[in-house]
């Protein structure tokens, strides 16, 4: 037979099993700011996971968040050091180039579809059914064409990106290696 449990006895399970639950939300809330990528703060965690500020500095949550807190800031302190991080300035001219050079081939696809578009027109006035099936197919192998260059010069476009990466990987190895060089001479001198 179970002893009889008294109201206390159910107020103490409930509380105790409502701060295990809100525990597990904190430590949740910063798996999820890491994964993210997102500043972890003791008071950020706090709203995320809508506790109190005082359950993010209580013990065995707050060993966790510092943690979390070291642990992002040193994987930010190696991006800089190797060179690994691009700047937020150079990420925008990135950004930049490729909506201008995106808005340059949309207006010219706009241009040449106006302009095959009135030569049609014209030529449907013009020419007879066979001619104009003639002239459809000739059209469809010059769009045809044209796609596929367009294919050909985004597959170089990538190609190229692919180099500059690796000359970035090669540039950061060697600046890493002659780091290395320049410490072990100063060592050695």
């Amino acid at each position: 037979m179970t002893a009889k449990r008294t109201p206390a006895d159910v107020l103490r399970e409930a509380r105790k099993k409502d701060s295990l639950a809100k525990r597990a939300k904190v430590l949740a809330v910063v798996d999820d700011m890491k994964a993210k990528g997102e500043p972890i703060t003791f008071l950020g965690v706090a709203k995320a996971a809508q506790v109190s500020n005082w359950l993010v500095y209580a013990e065995g949550v707050r060993e966790h968040i510092e943690a979390a807190r070291k642990a992002q800031t040193t994987g930010k302190a190696r991006e800089r050091k190797t060179g690994a991080a691009a700047s937020p300035a150079s990420m925008a001219t990135d950004l930049e180039l490729a909506r201008a050079e995106l808005r340059a081939l949309r207006e010219e696809r706009d241009r040449l579809k106006a302009a095959v578009q009135r030569g049609l027109g014209q030529q449907v006035g013009q020419a007879g059914h066979a001619e104009l099936v003639s002239r459809i197919n000739e059209l469809t192998a010059a769009n045809q064409e044209l796609a596929d260059k367009l294919i050909r010069a985004e597959a170089d476009r990538d190609g190229l990106q692919n180099q500059l990466t690796g000359a970035q990987d090669d540039l950061i190895a060697a600046r890493q290696a002659l780091r290395n060089m320049m410490r072990d001479q100063n060592r050695e001198g």
